[in-house]
């Protein structure tokens, strides 16, 4: 067992009740936070000195296709339909195991470095057992903490989602490691028959996992009716994108508890359609946040937060406009709560609120430290805006359930120049399969 005693920095612990920042000492015990307060004393534990720096909650990616990270920036400038089209269509199904491998652990590392502890791995190229393994195993290998959330390549409506694989993890990986949760990427009731939705939705509620669906391309369809009369929407269900939602199913939706993920930049660049931001926050209700894609778009969640945050108040602020004359004289959206969107939110969505998301007494000790000092951010008069406005070149370090995963802004414990030979030769393999006229 050990102890590690922070000191010196401002801290956000984004827990109810307590103010938006305050230096306090924070004092881990094992992987699990111990104790907050001013001027704690432990003489046994490792004592950091994190004067100058802003220690936040560990931050939520919940909603990654970990596996692309081989094919990064190819897609940069493709719509929706051209990324179906050369990812699914064709590159996907040329994966082996090892590319499941290498670029699941560096799209996993990456999401470290850019100070993201939790990760909602949405991984829906399980052509094999072995490409399901192999994935797992590069989230096993990267120490992040994840719900791997177990989908499958693309398949025809009346397709039941593969139930042997969903209990298979739940007796092999995901019972023996202690960062691993276990999801189901289904899906959905947008592209299966109703049936399959509802035996789907009911499989997960069946093993208390969270189901996660993308809702995207027009309005809800069939399946969305018979899985809300199956009694089968709580707050165990993800929707992500939530594109072509009706006011009227938000409203639904959010009622019975589910949960949603925006991906901004990815919906802004690629036409899924305006982010869902406004319309959740006008039902007392927000988003978690995910970066979707490293096919197109950087997999950095506070560039997220931020643009959803900007997104949102542009949008405000025309409407205000539209209506007086002027732009708001007040925000319509604190930075507080777009920080929330990826800590908090990203937490619930993923079925894991009462283990991480805040700090707070008994919560997993799931840490990032911010730099502050750096010319970017200096002075960093507000903590709050500070962290928001980090890049990665100021995530100084990240604990993860009290191990330090990344310090003095390195990586730990990783051969990185592996790690990237390994996914460069991959990437480079499987570009081979694309149209050089599609490639960047």
């Amino acid at each position: 067992m050990s102890r590690t005693l922070l000191r010196g920095a401002r801290v956000v612990t984004m827990a109810p009740n307590r103010p938006d920042a305050e230096r306090i000492d924070i004092l881990v015990d094992d992987d699990r936070i111990a104790d907050l307060g001013e001027h704690l004393d432990s003489p046994d534990a490792d004592t950091v000195d994190l004067s100058g720096r802003v220690v936040i909650p560990g931050l939520v990616n919940a909603h990654l296709h970990t596996w692309q990270a081989g094919l990064r920036c190819v897609g940069a400038d493709w719509t929706l339909p051209e990324y179906l089209t050369h990812v699914h269509g064709t590159v996907a199904r040329h994966y082996n195991p090892e590319d499941m491998r290498i670029g699941t652990l560096a799209g996993a590392l990456n999401q470290i470095d850019c100070g993201t502890t939790t990760l909602g791995d949405w991984c829906h190229n399980t052509r094999t057992p072995e490409h399901t393994d192999a994935a797992v195993d590069g989230l096993l290998r990267s120490g992040i903490r994840a719900v791997f959330l177990h989908g499958t390549a693309y398949v025809t409506p009346d397709s039941p989602h593969p139930l042997p694989e969903v209990d298979r993890l739940l007796d092999g990986p995901v019972r023996t490691h202690d960062l691993l949760t276990l999801g189901m990427a289904i899906r959905g009731p947008q592209y299966s028959t109703p049936e399959v939705a509802v035996a789907d939705f009911r499989a997960a509620d069946e093993r208390g996992v969270v189901v996660s669906v993308h809702q995207s391309g027009g309005e809800p369809a069939a399946g969305w009716d018979a899985v809300r009369e199956a009694g089968l929407l709580g707050p165990h269900t993800n929707i992500t994108h939530g594109a072509g939602m009706t006011d009227e199913w938000i409203k639904t939706l959010v009622g019975a508890g589910v949960t949603f993920t925006a991906t901004p930049e990815n919906e802004l660049g690629q036409g899924h359609a305006v982010p869902v931001t406004g319309r959740l926050l006008r039902l007392g209700a927000a988003p978690s946040l995910g970066t979707d894609v490293d096919t197109v778009v950087p997999g950095d969640i506070l560039t997220a937060a931020r643009i959803a945050l900007a997104h949102q108040r542009g949008l405000d602020h025309e409407h205000h406009r539209q209506s007086t004359g002027m732009v708001s004289r007040t925000p319509s959206i604190t930075g507080k709560q777009a920080l929330s969107w990826a800590t908090v939110e990203g937490a619930r969505a993923l079925g894991l609120a009462d283990r991480v998301g805040r700090i707070e007494p008994g919560m997993q000790a799931d840490l990032v430290a911010i730099d502050a000092r750096a010319l970017n951010l200096w002075p960093a008069h507000d903590p709050i805006a500070a962290a928001l406005h980090a890049g990665v070149g100021n995530i100084e370090a990240v604990m993860i359930a009290g191990q330090w995963r990344k310090r003095d802004h390195h990586l730990v414990d990783v051969d990185l120049d592996d790690v990237k030979d390994r996914l460069r030769g991959s990437g480079e393999r499987l570009l081979r399969h694309l149209d050089t006229s599609a490639r960047i």
